[in-house]
């Protein structure tokens, strides 16, 4: 079997792979640290239908003379899902009721919809409950959608307008006890709630640069290695969603004031480096 990617010539040697699926699978391990997906295949010069890969992968390898593999940055693939989504969202929102069942079929056998069941679970999920009728509305919808797209799409725009949200939040941990203190439950709650969105964010951000190429070995946060940072970042949140929980306001304070709003502008510094030159940095805010 002669193996071409993106139609140039593949130096890959097949060991004990039996099936066209059993060689995808390799491919598909050998590809994604590059941070690249595969797009579509063809076999023996004939392109393949997604929804005739299944029975396609059973083929014999021995059977297959030449394998023609297309492949995409994860991000470009992730651009076009979300943009599909948006423009089916928009369509089924303006559609009348007895059409949007189409719509929504439609949009679940697509190839944008496999792409975000496998790679954006959490936006799939939401979509299939919006057309649904059970989760949000499609024009609270879109707007998550657009949101997800803009990050994707302009990456270093979408860091930029989020830095006086991280400064407000970061201050509003710190009055996070007062609040709790003088009985505002209701910004409290709202408080916990904008620090968990763009927490959500920055790592949503962070993940599209490793996608890319972005080294979690090398990266260094506030003088601590990256992963170890996101795990005492992670640890610490959930020792304050426990501390407000138990209405500890004393720990609440301490947690949010001296450890968890710092960390957020730390985080957001070292994500907008990153954004900004496109390369592992140290960082500090």
């Amino acid at each position: 079997m002669k193996i071409y990617i993106n139609e140039k010539p593949a130096d890959i040697t097949l060991d004990t792979e039996k099936t066209l699926g059993d060689v995808i699978s390799g491919l598909e391990l050998w590809i994604s640290p590059t941070g690249s997906r595969i797009r579509n295949i063809s076999v023996n010069g004939k392109d393949v239908p997604p929804d005739e890969l299944g029975k396609v992968f059973c083929k014999d390898a021995t059977e297959i003379e030449k394998l023609d593999v297309f492949v995409s940055p994860w991000r470009e693939l992730a651009a076009e899902a979300l943009e599909f989504l948006y423009k089916t969202i928009a369509l089924y929102e303006e559609a009348a009721f007895d059409e949007r069942k189409q719509i929504y079929s439609d949009w679940e056998q697509s190839s944008a919809a496999r792409f975000l069941t496998s790679d954006i679970p959490d936006i799939c999920i939401l979509a299939f409950r919006t057309m649904s009728g059970e989760g949000l509305t499609p024009s609270e919808f879109k707007i998550l959608v657009e949101e997800r797209l803009r990050e994707t799409v302009d990456t270093e725009g979408e860091i930029n307008g989020s830095e006086i949200q991280v400064k407000n939040i970061a201050e509003r941990l710190e009055e996070l006890p007062l609040d709790m203190q003088t009985g505002k439950d209701h910004r409290a709650a709202e408080t916990v709630q904008l620090f968990s969105r763009i927490g959500e964010k920055l790592f949503r951000i962070l993940f599209i640069h490793t996608s890319e190429g972005l080294s979690m070995e090398s990266l260094v946060i506030d003088d601590l290695p990256a992963r170890k940072f996101m795990e005492e970042f992670n640890a610490t949140l959930k020792e304050l969603i426990l501390a407000y929980e138990n209405r500890d306001t004393v720990l609440t304070g301490d947690i949010a004031e001296y450890e968890l709003a710092p960390r957020l502008l730390k985080f957001f510094a070292a994500i907008k480096n990153i954004t900004k030159s496109c390369s592992p940095v140290s960082s500090t805010p």
